[in-house]
C-alpha cells in the first residue's frame, strides 16, 4: 500500500512538472523572434508586436492562424522559421507586448 502510494505522488508530480515546461515562454518568443525572424520582417520585436492588440493576436491564434498572419506581415520569412514548437513562443511574445498592453520589450 505505502510503495502505492509513493508511485501515485513521484506520478503526479512528474506530471505537474512536464506541463510546466511544454508550456509557451515570453522570454524565449522574444530570443526566437530575434534569430528566425527579425531578418525576415525588418522590424524590431517592439514593432512587430505592436502590429495589433491583444484581442486581436488572440483571435489570430496561436497555431495556423499566427503563422499565416507572419507570412502576410513578412512575406520573405522561411517555412522552417514558422514551425509548430516555435509558434507559441511567438504568440506568448506578441500577446505580452502588443500595442495595448503597455508593456514595451528590450529588442
Amino acid at each position: 500500500m505505502n510503495k502505492i502510494v509513493k508511485i501515485i505522488l513521484a506520478t503526479m508530480v512528474m506530471i505537474s512538472m512536464s506541463s510546466v515546461t511544454l508550456s509557451a515562454d515570453v522570454a524565449k518568443g522574444q530570443k526566437l523572434y530575434l534569430k528566425k525572424l527579425k531578418s525576415a520582417c525588418s522590424m524590431n520585436g517592439a514593432k512587430m508586436a505592436t502590429q495589433h492588440s491583444q484581442a486581436e493576436w488572440k483571435a489570430i491564434g496561436n497555431d495556423a492562424g499566427l503563422a499565416a498572419e507572419l507570412k502576410k506581415i513578412c512575406p520573405s520569412v522561411k517555412d522552417k522559421a514558422l514551425k509548430g514548437k516555435y509558434l507559441p513562443h511567438y504568440y506568448d511574445f506578441f500577446f505580452e507586448y502588443a500595442n495595448d498592453s503597455g508593456n514595451v520589450p528590450s529588442c
